[in-house]
């Protein structure tokens, strides 16, 4: 009896040493995340930190004003999740994240949304019917939602027509509170902000045609912040895992 007191005590010591030796090697990696894929990401993030021990600081907001900050210094982040693959591509040209690290991690899918039933039909005829008073866009010069949501105007030929109903929101998260609170009838919004799994789809909305916007290639880039820091590589390699794909999708996004 004694002896196996004697192994509990040893394995009891080497598990104690083994939690210790992984709360130290832990880390914590700044992530600027685009605003349509929070959500996602704050799930992917709790999985991620329970499988590592790396510690997540998520800032969400548009990809364009993250390209402003990063490319002044005015934020230390050290990895950014965007809302398209351009910037990224930017960054990397102009040396502030590294080259090679980018890939897509997702694939975005545009939608006209209300949040009350039968407000939106399934063909976005809304859109031509005048019954609302104000239609709420993410930024296009900011948000690449925005942009597409543009590009769905222009391909139906009502850029003139709703002119005056635009609400423009700084990213697409505030122009999904625009039309959440009622201060917009209708908007548009990703896809993963109104269908969160398990959850059934609020209000009323429109999917919109792929063939009306430019994919919407939402890609992930290692910056130079972060480049010495093995957190940061490890959320990167964790965001190609089949856990955290199995959450992208489950979100509505393709990959």
């Amino acid at each position: 009896m004694r002896v196996s007191r004697v192994r509990l005590v040893r394995l009891l010591a080497a598990a104690a040493g083994l939690a210790m030796a992984a709360a130290a090697s832990a880390g914590e990696v700044v992530v600027a995340v685009a605003a349509n894929f929070a959500g996602p990401m704050a799930k992917i993030g709790e999985a991620f930190t329970a499988a590592t021990g790396h510690a997540l600081k998520l800032s969400a907001g548009a990809t364009g004003k993250f390209q402003s900050q990063i490319a002044t210094g005015a934020a230390p982040f050290e990895v950014l999740l965007a809302a398209d693959d351009e910037t990224p591509a930017k960054l990397i040209a102009e040396g502030h994240a590294v080259r090679g690290s980018s890939f897509t991690y997702a694939i975005g899918q545009l939608v006209l949304w209300s949040a009350k039933p039968g407000v939106v039909d399934e063909q976005g005829a809304v859109l031509t019917s005048g019954r609302y008073a104000h239609l709420a866009i993410a930024n296009p010069k900011l948000a690449p939602y925005g942009a597409a949501a543009m590009q769905v105007l222009k391909s139906r030929g009502l850029e003139q027509a709703v002119a005056q109903k635009l609400v423009t929101a700084e990213s697409i998260a505030q122009a999904y509170q625009f039309v959440a609170t009622g201060n917009a009838e209708i908007g548009f919004v990703a896809l993963s902000q109104v269908a969160a799994p398990g959850k059934p789809a609020e209000g009323s909305m429109w999917r919109v045609p792929a063939s009306l916007y430019g994919e919407i290639r939402q890609d992930a880039v290692l910056l130079k912040a972060g480049e010495k820091n093995p957190a940061a590589k490890s959320l990167l390699d964790y965001l190609k895992s089949a856990p955290a794909q199995a959450v992208i999708a489950a979100y509505g996004y393709r990959h």
